[in-house]
């Protein structure tokens, strides 16, 4: 089997009813009651109105688990025109629902529940009306000072597809301790892993909400639980907010002091005298808090609403003590962590918190957002489920699987995958030719197969600069995801050192890449995917001086009886132009030659999985290093999908190993034609060069499909 090499790719909610859950936690059923409440709410169902969770089950919620459908559709593609058209439908209709509900919602929203607040703390159900997964896990917000539980109302319509969401709601004027706030939510978490034992429950928090889930995760280490993790306040004891505790405590109560008030002094005779009058000095910083808090000046009465001066006492009293709590259990938590830290947090030293998590927890991986500030989840940028795919922290059994918990990426991520790799687009100007099952080549991709399995076998360009083009030019004129198989180091890191940080590579997950192995294979062709293979891995794309173009492939056949077996036509590819866009300068045999640079590859090959262990000669050299190059004025890449090699019907006769062979050398040579075709027909294209398309596109606009070569 082979791999994928080392590339640069970069990676309004519908009208529902709010109801008040009234029933006993020891009904024997698991079930609960709904009563309609008169709120003037438009969102937001399922609130328990007691301590003790209240189960919802699909007898309630009509969307509910258990009558959930599968949300996968399969496009059959009749022309290139065709599928353009229908992409820009899904493209348009997805955008509609993708825009979300935004910081302004977030204010109308909390209105409506401090109109009608009061009583314990709660949970709801924010209900989209669509449907759902089959098998979603349930995801528990555990919201953070505000107490809302609408944090994460800009992603309530997306996380809806894929989770069973519920959200913790604790009134402004309700005073639950932090303790009793952990007993609250693992009884849920217990009672809802009695139901589904082999299902993952997500517990998302941010500040204060990380802390409970920390907490409860705990104290529950034999229950599956996956945390998701924004700006811990963990790191309380070195926050800013610490001088507001005892500030809040000797301000006469006819003093107008709350957040509010706080916050939009930034400047004048109140600052001045907090500063003088007690000795404390608040952060030069605390100007930069109204861009995190404050939407707008006309929302300062709902935020003061919603924190008012003794509920902000309160909760920074908790979080005081939530932090020591959470921090005296991180040794107990097992549970597979995501921290999310914000490197413009102005309330939490949270960069350094979540390294300080990252290298305490067991289980934990971390990615920073420097331009992001403490309320993460209502930045405009963040997309939590985004995020969630790209991490491959999406499961929904104890077991994560690269195939059947994959979700494809929505049209949205696709443009903004595509906008991250502009500039290698525009400058290297791809053009693409396939051939028809005619055998006539034509430029773009109407010979490739719109129906499944399919799989591409072609060359690895050095550093595989050349799978961010096609993978997002397959996306954009056929709607075809090319599923590749990737090296390990990709997914997973032996142990930290100087190999970089998994996240470069959030986008190989986002967009479907699967670690190298037989049975991830198997799985990609029985689903009838379009599946992406380099038998030449890594040795090919860090090919040495001289080795551009050659195939370093393995003596015995890796594919064939597989493709075979399920049918799949075998697309040969070929790549070039990586020539025309940097020289190879130092390669791995000059760097074993430099002792510091000899020591640093066998570091990096240490902390990264071993690919084809055993296996003699260059094929099984997968030393990781990163070749030194010099960058040229770009020419243009160049790609050709060959004729598709049909499968169907010859598994008996490709179980023979001799047939295996024989078919499998024809493949490779036909990428080595591919190959071939391209580098010579590449010399009598009058746009080869990067000035030549710069006139043209000044003289035929810049939209206009730059010309190449006579086929």
């Amino acid at each position: 089997m082979a791999s994928t090499g080392v590339c640069p790719f970069p990676a309004r909610l519908p009208s529902v009813i709010r109801q008040e859950l009234t029933s006993s936690s020891s009904s024997s059923s698991g079930r609960s009651k709904f009563n309609p409440i008169s709120i003037p709410s438009r969102r937001l169902a399922a609130a328990s109105t007691d301590h003790t969770p209240t189960i919802l089950t699909a007898a309630n919620i009509g969307s509910g688990r258990s009558s959930e459908k599968e949300a996968h559709t399969t496009t059959t593609t009749t022309s290139a025109a065709e599928t353009k058209r229908q992409a820009r439908q899904e493209e348009h209709r997805f955008d509609a629902e993708e825009q979300g509900l935004s910081l302004k919602d977030y204010f109308e929203q909390a209105k409506d529940f401090i109109s009608s607040d009061g009583g314990p703390p709660r949970w709801f159900s924010p209900l989209g009306g669509g449907s759902r997964l089959a098998d979603s896990p349930l995801l528990l917000f555990l919201p953070g000072i505000d107490g809302t539980g609408l944090g994460l109302i800009r992603h309530h319509q997306k996380l809806g597809k894929i989770f069973d969401v519920w959200c913790l709601h604790i009134p402004a004027k309700d005073r639950t301790t932090f303790t009793d706030l952990v007993k609250l939510v693992e009884r849920t978490v217990r009672s809802q892993h009695r139901l589904a034992p082999n299902r993952p429950i997500y517990l998302v928090g941010e500040s204060l909400g990380a802390c409970l889930a920390l907490s409860v995760a705990a104290l529950n280490p034999d229950i599956d639980l996956v945390l998701i993790l924004a700006n811990p306040a963990t790191s309380f004891s070195k926050s800013q907010l610490q001088p507001l505790i005892p500030l809040l405590q000797v301000i006469p109560d006819s003093f107008p002091l709350s957040l509010p008030h706080i916050l939009s002094s930034m400047t004048g005779f109140l600052m001045g005298n907090l500063e003088m009058g007690i000795g404390l000095l608040l952060p030069r910083t605390v100007e930069k808090l109204s861009r995190d808090l404050l939407a707008s000046a006309s929302y300062l009465s709902v935020l003061a609403d919603i924190l008012p001066r003794e509920t902000l006492l309160w909760k920074l009293q908790m979080i005081r003590s939530a932090s020591p709590y959470a921090n005296s259990r991180l040794h107990a938590v097992k549970a597979q962590t995501l921290i999310l830290s914000s490197g413009q947090d102005q309330l939490l030293p949270s960069q350094a918190e979540g390294e300080r998590l990252k290298h305490t927890l067991a289980k934990c991986e971390i990615r920073m957002f420097a331009n992001s500030g403490h309320f993460l989840f209502l930045e405009d940028p963040f997309d939590l489920v985004t995020v969630i795919k790209a991490t491959g922290v999406y499961r929904r059994s104890s077991t994560h699987d690269f195939v059947t918990d994959y979700i494809p990426p929505t049209p949205s991520e696709v443009k903004n995958i595509i906008e991250s790799n502009r500039l290698l687009t525009t400058v290297t100007s791809p053009v693409m030719f396939s051939t028809l099952p005619d055998g006539k080549i034509v430029r773009g991709l109407a010979g490739i197969p719109s129906e499944g399995p399919v799989l591409f076998v072609g060359y690895h360009m050095l550093l595989g600069f050349e799978l961010a083009p096609m993978v997002t030019q397959m996306m954009e004129e056929r709607n075809i995801l090319m599923r590749g198989i990737a090296h390990p180091m990709m997914f997973i890191k032996l142990r930290e050192g100087k190999f970089p940080d998994l996240s470069a590579f959030d986008t190989f997950r986002l967009m479907g890449a699967v670690p190298v192995s037989g049975a991830n294979f198997y799985k990609l062709l029985s689903t009838k995917s379009h599946v992406l293979l380099y038998p030449g891995g890594v040795r090919e794309a860090l090919h040495r001086k001289g080795e551009e173009y050659k195939l370093f492939w393995p003596e015995q056949s890796e594919f064939v009886r597989m493709a075979a077996r399920f049918g799949a036509k075998i697309v040969p590819f070929g790549a070039v132009g990586e020539d025309d866009i940097g020289e190879l300068f130092l390669d791995y045999d000059d760097q074993m030659r430099i002792p510091p640079l000899k020591d640093f590859i066998q570091e990096l090959t240490d902390e990264v999985a071993k690919v084809r262990k055993g296996v003699g000669g260059e094929v099984g050299n997968q030393d990781v290093h990163l070749p030194g190059i010099i960058p040229k004025i770009p020419g243009r890449f160049y790609y050709y999908f060959g004729k598709p090699i049909e499968t169907e019907g010859r598994k008996q006769e490709l179980r023979d190993r001799e047939k295996a062979h024989e078919l499998y050398l024809q493949v490779k040579s036909e990428v080595e034609n591919c190959l071939a075709y391209l580098r010579e027909k590449r010399e009598k294209d009058p746009y080869r060069t990067l000035l030549s398309r710069i006139q043209y596109q000044a003289m035929s606009g810049l939209t206009s499909e730059i010309p190449t070569f006579d086929i």
